[in-house]
């Protein structure tokens, strides 16, 4: 997905799937202020997870939007915390201090209907803390210091690009991942990964491996059902169940969970509107027709990139705004999206 910064977007066990199946701070020194039998490795248990596919969409950590709390989410994702490109320093979209006194206002803010938030680090753009932290003690440290700094118990880790595909920085992460877990025995991990129809791609399940082989326990795999390329030209609700299908199937294989077990360690991710791909469209529809079908399965959650995307383009153009970070280039209500994914 697109990071804040520049406009472009399990194996673990998963933790909520299946008992028997492998498992899946600071002071603001920033000048700049923010506007309003199984697997040895713990998987999700099925016990634990909620029979109800609850709604998560990403929201800016910096910048509030009258789209927020449309749908009435139940977390919200908070995107995203990255390293500002010269230490293992977390910062929110790699500007922000960790402590800013207006981002902490912003978040207290959202969680204000009861709502939780979860961190998300990484994205499309800038560096991930894997990238520029020494070694696992000072990456772990990061990484609880933003988890600290929101409040949070759950951590969402968005890798891809290059990040994905750096075997290094994968290895530290998930060692990094472990020792906060083991630190933070409540800690919910979720890992946001690209997707395409056939399936979660070989760098995304070594991710997933990587991760198994530190045992982390792993909450949900979220995949990101957008950006598949050109030569997907046909219908984008289509495209996201065929590929929550396909990821369903690895999920299982990988993890040893049940077909249940599966779904309810899954999490749909669709950026609304246009896509970064020409053709590609991502239509209310096609909202209604993915939460039916995340209803139907109970998977644990729906999501979308982004909310302040969710209003329509000035002058009925997206050409005139940049779709990509300020609306979503289609004809719609404010916040329409929000009330098709949230059902």
């Amino acid at each position: 997905m697109r990071s804040f910064l520049k406009p472009a977007a399990g194996l673990v066990c998963l933790v909520a799937l299946a008992c028997a199946g492998c498992s899946s701070g600071g002071d603001d020194t920033s000048d700049a202020a923010p506007s309003q039998t199984p697997r040895t490795s713990a998987a999700p248990s099925e016990s634990e997870s909620s029979s109800t596919t609850s709604y998560a969409p990403y929201v800016s950590a910096t910048t509030a939007s009258d789209m927020d709390s449309t749908g009435s989410p139940t977390t919200y994702n908070l995107a995203f915390v990255i390293s500002d490109g010269s230490d293992c320093a977390a910062k929110w979209n790699g500007t922000y201090a960790i402590g800013n006194a207006a981002v902490k206002s912003r978040i207290s803010a959202l969680k204000e209907s009861g709502a939780s938030v979860r961190v998300s680090f990484g994205g499309a753009s800038g560096e991930e803390l894997a990238s520029t932290c020494d070694n696992v003690t000072e990456l772990a440290a990061a990484y609880g210091s933003a988890l600290d700094a929101a409040g949070s118990t759950q951590a969402d880790f968005d890798i891809e690009g290059e990040q994905l595909t750096d075997s290094a920085s994968v290895k530290m992460r998930s060692a990094a991942i472990a020792v906060l877990q083991k630190e933070r025995p409540d800690l919910k991990v979720s890992f946001t990964l690209p997707v395409m129809p056939s399936g979660l791609d070989s760098d995304s399940l070594a991710l997933l491996e990587s991760a198994n082989d530190s045992s982390v326990k792993v909450s949900t795999v979220n995949i990101m059902t957008m950006n598949y390329g050109t030569s997907y030209s046909g219908d984008m609700g289509d495209y996201a169940i065929t590929s929550a299908k396909a990821a369903h199937d690895q999920l299982e294989d990988v993890f040893g969970l049940s077909s249940a077990g599966a779904w309810q360690g899954l999490a749909l991710t669709s950026m609304i509107g246009d896509n970064d791909v020409s053709g590609e469209t991502f239509s209310l529809s096609d909202a209604a027709q993915v939460r039916a079908f995340a209803e139907e399965k109970e998977v644990a959650w729906v999501s979308m990139w982004s909310t302040f995307r969710d209003q329509q383009c000035e002058d009925d153009d997206s050409a005139s705004d940049d779709a990509a970070t300020d609306c979503s280039g289609v004809e719609q209500d404010s916040g329409a999206f929000a009330e098709a994914l949230s059902g």
